[in-house]
């Protein structure tokens, strides 16, 4: 007699560690540059340059970009960029070097205030998540060798296939316009991914999304006007995995780690092209639904079986959840002339807490609208105002619990600004929410097997053939392991055509002598 075992690849949630870190710092306006006057927009980024883990603690290194767009003193347009570079230590319980860490972070808040006309100050606070996962091999016995009755029962086990990162990346040009004039200067820029889709096929993923571009700039001619345009990129294309299939389930982040653009002249020579360069990094889980076939006992007539009983912990998904929430409201722009062109709208979704209630999982969050738009006032036409639209969310999932692992991939999609008329408008988006949870099941599972000389003396003491009624909790395997017979003997016997007994049942049991 042999046990047959497998294992199953599991990926096992450890801890998740919240942190904040606060950035601060003063820059001076370069001499090449006009005083400052007034903040229009400011934009930022955080990039992690490097990570190390060590035992139970993360150092993570990196750096917070911003630009700023802010009215000279001879009411043109400028921007000033930098950086603020930081290195946090992060006190992760349990972690250890083979562990996976996956990292989340956002700019939660990035303010920038005049000091004096030459000197400006930059806050940020960045908001870091860490997640530890381990890979673990959860063990059961599935079948056995030999003479021998066996019981089992099937699971269904989400097991962890792919776990990786990888890029793909975004190269366009961009013809502008007829309407629009050369370009001269780029002021602002900015880049932001929408309705990204990844799709798994045999051997590879599909990436489908676009990439929405906002451009200010200064044309040649000194005597034109302020430009801005906005640009949507379809791009799609497979980035090559060669484990994935089909019918796995996916749980992948997506984010852009670089973004690059570049004014280049056309054909014949005149600034009129947007080079664009942009890397997209996707952070792949994927998971593979699959039926386990689990030994629950085992006996023999032939001989003494002692099983040793353990306990195996295993995935199993409770749902794959793409929803849509709608958003919609109407907002007053505070302290602002004549609204007579919006120019730009862009969001950004933040969520601030997540629960696990019996109907699902429950989500609350922000959609933070940043609003572009030019006023009837002469002196400082284009202004900027960010809004805050809360939503609710919940994402059906029978049986959820604070045991179970969610990954929840957000995004923005079909937002819109319209003029309200005065100074009111009415902001409307999509917010996607692409679910998984896992839900951890302990299970009983037959972690070894001896075998002993059978009883002989107990075994003569049984009766060749006794009379027997069903009590509560009788199942056919315990009644003929009781009785040392088999199910099968049992059934021919008593002209059973299934295995299913009930309370009251009269069977005719015989012990089966080898």
């Amino acid at each position: 007699m042999e046990l047959v075992k497998q294992n199953i690849h599991m990926n096992r949630y450890k801890n998740t560690v919240s942190t904040q870190i606060t950035l601060d710092d003063d820059f001076i306006v370069p001499d090449s540059m006009d005083d400052l006057t007034r903040v229009i927009l400011s934009s930022g980024d955080v990039q992690i340059e490097n990570t190390r883990v060590q035992s139970e603690k993360i150092l993570i290194k990196g750096k917070m970009t911003f630009q700023i767009l802010y009215r000279g003193e001879d009411g043109g347009l400028w921007t000033l960029a930098g950086s603020v570079p930081f290195e946090e230590t992060v006190n992760v319980p349990d972690l250890t070097e083979k562990d996976y860490v996956q990292y989340n972070w956002d700019l939660e808040d990035l303010t920038a205030a005049m000091i004096h006309s030459r000197k400006i100050n930059v806050k940020g606070l960045i908001g870091l998540r860490v997640r530890v996962e381990s890979l673990e091999d959860a063990q059961a016995a599935t079948a056995v060798t030999g003479d021998v009755e066996k019981l089992g029962r099937d699971i269904e086990v989400a097991s962890i296939a792919v776990r990786r990162k990888d890029t793909f990346r975004i190269r366009e040009e961009i013809q502008i316009s007829a309407n629009k004039p050369n370009i001269g200067q780029i002021l602002w820029s900015e880049m932001k991914l929408q309705g990204v889709n990844c799709r798994l096929l045999d051997g590879k993923i599909r990436i489908e999304g676009e990439l929405v571009l906002f451009v200010i700039y200064n044309s040649e001619n000194e005597g034109m006007p302020l430009q801005w345009m906005e640009e949507t990129v379809r791009f799609a294309g497979d980035v090559e995995v060669p484990e994935v299939v089909e019918e796995m389930i996916p749980a992948i982040g997506v984010r852009l780690v670089h973004r690059e653009l570049e004014a280049k002249p056309d054909a014949d020579g005149e600034m009129r092209v947007l080079s664009v360069d942009a890397v997209v990094e996707l952070d792949m889980k994927l998971y593979e639904q699959e039926t386990v076939h689990l030994l629950s006992d085992l006996y023999s007539t032939k001989e003494e079986v002692v099983p040793e009983m353990g306990e195996a912990c295993f995935d199993t998904l409770l749902v794959k959840n793409d929803g849509k929430c709608r958003v919609a409201e109407k907002v007053k722009l505070p302290d602002t002339d004549r609204i007579l062109q919006i120019c730009h709208v862009d969001g950004a979704v933040k969520l601030d807490e997540i629960t696990m209630e019996e109907d699902g999982v429950h989500m609350e969050g922000v959609l933070e609208v940043r609003i572009l738009y030019l006023t009837a006032d002469d002196e400082e036409p284009l202004r900027a105002s960010s809004e805050v639209l809360p939503f609710q969310y919940v994402a059906e999932a029978d049986g959820a619990e604070d045991t179970c692992a969610c990954q929840v991939q957000t995004g923005v999609e079909q937002l819109t600004a319209m003029m309200g008329g005065g100074d009111t408008v009415e902001i409307k988006g999509i917010v996607s929410l692409d679910v998984v949870v896992l839900k951890p099941v302990k299970e009983p599972v037959v972690v070894s097997a001896r075998t002993e000389p059978q009883d002989l003396k107990k075994l003569q003491e049984m009766p060749g053939i006794v009379g027997y009624v069903a009590q509560p909790g009788d199942s056919l395997w315990s009644i003929a392991k009781k009785f040392h017979t088999t199910r099968d003997d049992v059934m021919d016997l008593n002209g059973l055509t299934d295995e299913t007994v009930k309370v009251g049942d009269k069977l005719i049991l015989q012990k089966r002598v080898s």
